[in-house]
């Protein structure tokens, strides 16, 4: 039954990190005019994504300083994601399996 957890944890860890990505190509993809947002599936798709992500990308957005057009946000929620998020829930999840608690302060 854990195990069925952690997977669906991953799984929904991985769909997120695959909306943040699918966004900033959006939005940047937006921004040069390739995509036209008057189109309703590319405005649904472009709103949806922003709904999902923009809870978690806009208050790191208000802390880091202006750099005109340029958000890096994106890629520092990914890194965040990468170096921290998921070896923690690797760690969370091989301690809870094998019982053995050590294994979260190595």
């Amino acid at each position: 039954m854990l195990t069925i957890l952690f997977n669906l944890l991953y799984f929904v860890i991985n769909l997120y990190f695959w909306a943040i990505i699918l966004s900033a190509v959006f939005s940047m993809l937006s921004a040069f005019g390739v995509l036209d947002t008057r189109n309703r599936v590319v405005w649904m798709i472009n709103d949806f994504l922003f709904r999902v992500t923009d809870p978690v990308l806009r208050p790191l957005r208000n802390m880091l300083p202006n750099m005109g057009s340029i958000d890096i946000s994106p890629m520092i929620v990914l890194a965040v994601i990468q170096l921290v998020i998921l070896p923690l829930l690797q760690r969370l999840q091989l301690a809870v399996t094998t019982g053995v608690w050590q294994a979260l302060l190595t």
